[in-house]
């Protein structure tokens, strides 16, 4: 369910801002994004897994706060993260 090390890299990679750039809203809802989507197959399976279907609601919800941070912040970067990640909204 989690993600590997090499994964979580390489959304840094792709997503940071600057050199060493573990922290910005991009970074953490790009590896937010990773998680709810294998969460989201493992609750495909596991459809009575409560505590799994808590946890996915809590990411959704940290996800969704940093999105709006980031629109409220800056329109453009908000904008070119999520076509990146092809969420909707």
């Amino acid at each position: 369910m989690s993600i590997t090390a090499e994964r979580k890299d390489a959304l840094i990679k792709e997503h940071a801002r600057g050199e060493g750039d573990t922290g910005s809203p991009e970074v953490q809802v790009a590896i937010l994004t990773e998680r709810i989507n294998n969460l989201t197959e493992h609750m495909k399976t596991h459809k009575k897994d409560f505590h799994s279907r808590r946890g996915l609601l809590v990411m959704v919800g940290q996800r969704r706060s940093l999105l709006d941070y980031l629109k409220k912040k800056d329109q453009g970067r908000y904008e070119s993260l999520i076509k990146s990640l092809g969420l909707r909204r």
